[in-house]
């Protein structure tokens, strides 16, 4: 169980619903004969959330001291994993998932998109090691890597749909609609993970003060910092608006729209505006998860037209 926990089991079955509600619920429905079977697709999933489960690990063995500050009743590693096991668990999960990264790419004739996967693993390494303490390069790496999960199923279907026939030419715009559908989650993913990080940062000022990183509010402070995630918090309220605007003649999707993302949104902007103490900053951290969740169970939605 503590193992499980080191992990994150409770955010790599996010990643699991993610993926699976990004291939058969929302591209299914627009292609009716998926390229990518379901014997690769687990590949695939199995391959990131091995690496994800990898970077868990990496994060948290650089982070033991702030964790001692910040989570306490959190930190594992050196408490109930020793952190040399820890790098072994590290080491077996990442490269298990670098090989099945390999194998799928090398199977479906894409052998460059194995570079997805050795950035990610690079990237990862160097945020937990010393990105992650300088000012915001951090934060947009591990939001563009959440957002990559989304985008890394449809590179797969996009790239298989691209024939050099004639027929190959009907399948580029059969895949128009479902591309920038998988564009625009994988956008939302991505600032909503951003302004959570952020967050997080608020979060965690004291730990970090003492591993002397270069976070956000470190150099600007608590108040400012949290200005910048209410800045960004207005542009996803402002991309969701043009979502919902484009969506409008569709009941469905746009009453799911306003009651279950836009109006959890602006109760987060509300608290954002007034929040002061760590507990304010962790119910806001929370709340942003909530509303992750139901904008990727909006895929489910799809299905129904």
């Amino acid at each position: 169980m503590d193992f499980l926990k080191l992990i994150r089991y409770k955010n790599l079955l996010m990643v699991l619903l993610t993926m699976v509600l990004t291939k058969y619920a929302l591209i299914h429905s627009f292609i009716t004969n998926s390229y990518l079977s379901d014997f690769y697709f687990s590949v695939l999933t199995l391959s990131v959330l091995l690496i994800t489960a990898g970077g868990y690990i990496i994060n948290d063995i650089y982070d033991i001291e702030a964790d001692k500050i910040n989570k306490p009743s959190k930190l594992f590693i050196d408490k109930t994993i020793s952190k040399k096991n820890a790098w072994k668990s590290y080491f077996i999960l990442t490269f298990s998932g670098l090989i099945l990264a390999v194998f799928l790419s090398i199977s479906q004739l894409l052998p460059f998109n194995s570079l997805f996967f050795i950035f990610t693993i690079i990237g990862l390494f160097f945020y937990s090691k010393n990105l992650k303490k300088q000012i915001l390069i951090g934060n947009i790496l591990v939001s563009f890597f959440v957002g990559l999960t989304i985008f890394l199923i449809i590179s797969f279907e996009l790239n298989n749909h691209f024939e050099t026939t004639n027929k190959g030419i009907t399948n580029v715009y059969k895949m128009i609609t479902p591309f920038w559908s998988v564009i625009g989650y994988s956008f939302f993913a991505f600032l909503t993970t951003f302004v959570r990080e952020i967050i997080k940062d608020i979060e965690d000022v004291n730990g970090d003060l003492k591993l002397k990183s270069n976070t956000l509010p470190i150099i600007f402070g608590r108040k400012r910092a949290s200005k910048v995630a209410f800045f960004f918090s207005v542009v996803l309220l402002v991309f969701l608006l043009i979502i919902l605007q484009i969506i409008k003649s569709d009941i469905l999707f746009l009453g799911y729209g306003i009651i279950f993302i836009l109006s959890p949104l602006l109760y987060f902007l509300h608290k954002l505006w007034f929040s002061k103490s760590k507990q304010d900053y962790s119910l806001l951290s929370n709340i942003l998860k909530i509303i992750m969740l139901f904008g990727i169970l909006s895929m489910l939605l799809f299905t129904i037209h």
